[in-house]
């Protein structure tokens, strides 16, 4: 498949190149830093970010949300279906 962008420098504004499903865990971090959540089913993400803060935001179902996430937690996290994208 041809891609046409495959020679431009990738940047935090370029769209995302990759994704993969997140199962919220209380002991182990993303494989990947995030760049944006797509979340499925409307809820609370409990969240440690790059910087090491964690919060905890309500987003709406179908919602992207960029947010550099290093952890989603089982504790505190009430969405379904989350997607992380980077």
């Amino acid at each position: 498949m041809a891609d046409h962008f495959s020679k431009f420098t990738r940047s935090i504004t370029s769209p995302p190149f990759g994704g993969y499903t997140i199962v919220p865990n209380d002991g182990a971090d993303l494989p990947t830093v995030t760049r944006a959540l797509n979340i499925g089913v409307a809820g609370t993400v409990h969240a440690t970010l790059l910087d090491g803060s964690d919060v905890t935001l309500n987003i709406g179902a179908g919602s992207l949300f960029p947010m550099r996430a290093t952890r989603i937690w089982a504790t505190g996290t009430t969405a379904g279906n989350i997607v992380g994208l980077y």
